[in-house]
């Protein structure tokens, strides 16, 4: 009845937690991981300059950071894969020394260990040896004329205890800049091991990234992209209330990727836990992208896709860049209307019983009813839950990864 007026539109979250010594003012709408091998030249530089003008992050994807990244200018989240692309031995093993020299680059802003992504978890991936150029070998430290793989899981660790320390590591070797990990839920006890080596070691990551089995990639094995990995909203609440739980929410901030274009999608996800969103999809609309999905095949029709140079030629890199900083405002433009609308003054104030949810025909619940937030330390304090999640938290443990029972 009495909607509020908003002026200012950059609306920005502050990611980095008590031991974080340089953390991120961080736009809540960014560009999500997408790799050079997979995207082209000309793709990654619109999509980097696009952020630069518009003042939002770019996530590096796997394939780690580039000349085009360079060139643009735009701020860097950089994603580490299982890979190790930019920070390889020539074994395929984590080079710390070589990880250090691109994280302590002022562009960096934050660094996140990719454990899956929604489109295939628990995969891995292969660039095909026919997509990898020079550019491409050099920034991910690979030799030409053989195929390029990223195991399903990470050599650098194998226990929830060693992937705490790993990340303590990062932390320190970057610097001090913001840490975290970015997955698909998939044994939903899996991720409370990783809760209890939080506990145990006092090593808190600042944020996670929870990807939805919606995400996309053309790329992707079908069987997995439709069936494989938890919904994003399934996903998310889960890990809201799992840090609600062992009371840690207040630590760690989370990110939501998965088919997320538009300002209600972004209102919606705030409401029910994300502090910011990552769109994949929305950012390669504005460059072009008309989901012809013969990505593996180098043959991309408009030039998002391919390392083919003629077919990169139908990307002008200024005209798309405009276009992903247009979008980016727009969007946030549009959020501030809905936002004003709700009578709130910040789309993070969103709560879940603003949304409404059609139970079944004749039925609507609100959002609280549907995706409900559980008591901070219920866990720890062994409380009984509706859900099953005690159960799953008395069978995990930080040791290892591996049921016990």
């Amino acid at each position: 009845m009495q909607p509020t007026h908003i002026t200012d539109t950059n609306f920005r979250i502050t990611i980095g937690g008590p031991n974080c010594a340089q953390p991120y003012s961080a736009s809540i709408y960014n560009i999500s991981a997408m790799s050079f091998g997979a995207l082209s030249a000309n793709a990654i530089s619109a999509l980097n300059k696009g952020a630069a003008a518009g003042g939002f992050a770019h996530d590096t994807g796997e394939g780690g950071i580039n000349r085009y990244h360079r060139q643009g200018g735009g701020d860097l989240i950089y994603e580490i894969g299982s890979g190790y692309f930019g920070c390889r031995a020539a074994d395929g093993s984590f080079d710390v020394e070589k990880f250090a020299a691109q994280a302590v680059d002022p562009q960096v802003k934050m660094i996140e260990v990719k454990l899956s992504q929604g489109a295939k978890p628990g995969h891995g991936g292969l660039l095909p040896a026919s997509k990898i150029s020079p550019e491409i070998a050099e920034a991910r430290g690979v030799p030409m004329g053989i195929d390029c793989e990223s195991p399903a899981a990470h050599p650098a660790f194998s226990t929830p205890l060693e992937m705490m320390a790993f990340l303590g590591q990062l932390r320190a070797r970057s610097g001090g800049k913001p840490v975290g990990f970015k997955l698909c839920i998939g044994h939903r006890r899996e991720f409370m091991c990783i809760v209890k080596a939080m506990l145990e070691t006092r090593i808190v990551p600042d944020f996670i990234v929870v990807d939805g089995k919606e995400g996309g990639t053309g790329a992707a094995p079908l069987e997995f992209a439709n069936h494989v990995g938890m919904p994003m909203v399934e996903g998310l609440t889960f890990v809201h209330n799992a840090l609600l739980g062992a009371g840690l929410r207040d630590q760690i901030k989370l990110g939501a990727a998965g088919k997320l274009l538009t300002a209600f999608d972004i209102a919606r996800v705030l409401a029910i836990g994300a502090d910011w969103i990552n769109s994949a999809r929305g950012f390669m609309f504005a460059i072009g992208c008309i989901q012809a999905q013969p990505c593996h095949t180098n043959r991309c029709p408009v030039g998002v896709a391919t390392q083919d140079k003629l077919r990169q030629r139908a990307i002008d890199v200024d005209d798309k860049a405009a276009r992903v900083t247009r979008f980016h405002a727009n969007t946030m433009c549009a959020l501030s209307e809905m936002t004003a609308a709700a009578g709130l003054m910040h789309p993070s104030d969103f709560l879940p019983r603003h949304f409404l949810t059609r139970l079944r025909d004749e039925q609507m619940i609100t959002g609280d009813e549907a995706y409900p937030s559980m008591p901070e330390g219920f866990l720890l304090r062994a409380e009984p839950d509706k859900h099953g999640d005690l159960i799953r938290w008395n069978r995990a443990r930080a040791e290892s990864f591996a049921p016990f029972d």
